[in-house]
């Protein structure tokens, strides 16, 4: 199992002095947190992509570009782009090149995204999200998949044996697929053949095991390999040298964003008792010492008949720069080497 950490580049109060961190320091912060995972030995590194006041991964490529300069060994990765706000074209040019500048260590991970701002963003009707991101998914695996595109569509003026440049790195360029809770996306991801990432970020993840399965079934009838039919978890994580000190520096940032969305979507506030329940044994949150987060994993994947990779959702808006530092060192240091052959 290989692990890995996702952020959001959320926009970071400092929980001693109330200060806001600035959004230059605040990107500083994150070169070093990616350094950090990569000195530590953890497999990859994600970012997200968000058009809203709190974060500031609106351009995830520009940030893997740069974290690709300044490392080594670990794998980055968008999570997610948001492709049905997106031109596959200037997606696959802009990975690509991340790909070249990083020496073939980037992999794509394509969704809808859990927000809407992209749509009205970029002129487009949230109404058509679904068939904006079938569509644009085709062409992007088109792109990959042959230098010179024939290809036409509904949403995108047509192709006609265009070359798209520069090419990747890898031979094939790897891009997985992200999904909620759709059945519809998990068949697609496996009728495609594609390695899925699941965004687990409340209940139970056992309660995901018929999704993946039909996932599973759907590849095998598509007459894909099973060693191909890859699953990922994307899932909150935090770490602490007990687990105590990991929920109490937690906590307080987790109970802003959802109580933020909550208050957007007309839900009720989080309560700490929620908290508690799915950072508990079967729940979805991976939040403790490194013991507590090995065992969850591998419970975890036995439950989803086995999963290739682990990311940690460490987002938080209340957390001090130094804890998170010492989160990835832990997870890298004490987690990942356990989990290797599991």
């Amino acid at each position: 199992m290989k692990i890995g950490v996702d952020s959001f580049v959320a926009k970071v109060t400092d929980p001693d002095t109330e200060r806001v961190v600035g959004p230059v320091e605040r990107f500083a912060q994150l070169l070093e947190e990616i350094e950090t995972a990569d000195r530590a030995g953890l497999y990859s590194y994600g970012i997200g992509e968000h058009h809203r006041s709190e974060y500031y991964d609106a351009a995830p490529a520009v940030i893997l570009a740069a974290a690709a300069a300044r490392t080594e060994r670990i794998r980055m990765r968008s999570a997610v782009t948001v492709l049905s706000a997106a031109d596959p074209v200037r997606v696959f040019q802009e990975y690509a090149t991340v790909d070249l500048i990083s020496g073939g260590r980037v992999e794509l991970v394509v969704g809808r995204g859990s927000f809407i701002e992209a749509f009205p963003l970029f002129g487009l009707a949230f109404e058509d999200y679904d068939e904006l991101f079938t569509e644009k998914l085709d062409l992007l695996l088109a792109i990959r998949d042959h230098e010179r595109v024939t290809w036409s569509g509904k949403h995108r003026p047509a192709l006609r044996d265009q070359p798209v440049y520069p090419r990747p790195a890898q031979d094939p360029f790897p891009i997985w697929v992200g999904v909620g809770g759709s059945p519809e996306s998990f068949v697609r991801a496996g009728v495609l053949g594609l390695p899925l990432m699941v965004a687990i970020i409340g209940g139970e993840p056992r309660q995901f095991a018929p999704l993946i399965d039909l996932y599973r079934r759907a590849g095998r009838e598509a007459g894909h390999d099973p060693e191909q039919l890859k699953v990922g978890l994307h899932c909150f994580g935090f770490l602490g040298d007990d687990v105590a000190k990991a929920t109490n520096a937690f906590w307080p940032g987790w109970q802003d964003m959802f109580t933020t969305i909550a208050a957007e979507r007309g839900g009720m506030p989080p309560t700490r008792r929620q908290f508690d329940a799915t950072r508990g044994p079967d729940g979805a949150y991976f939040v403790g010492d490194p013991d507590t987060v090995v065992a969850k994993a591998r419970r975890v994947s036995e439950q989803l008949g086995g999963v290739d990779r682990i990311n940690l959702q460490m987002t938080n808006p209340r957390l001090r720069h130094a804890d998170l530092l010492h989160s990835i060192e832990l997870l890298g240091t004490e987690v990942a080497p356990k989990l290797a052959d599991a």
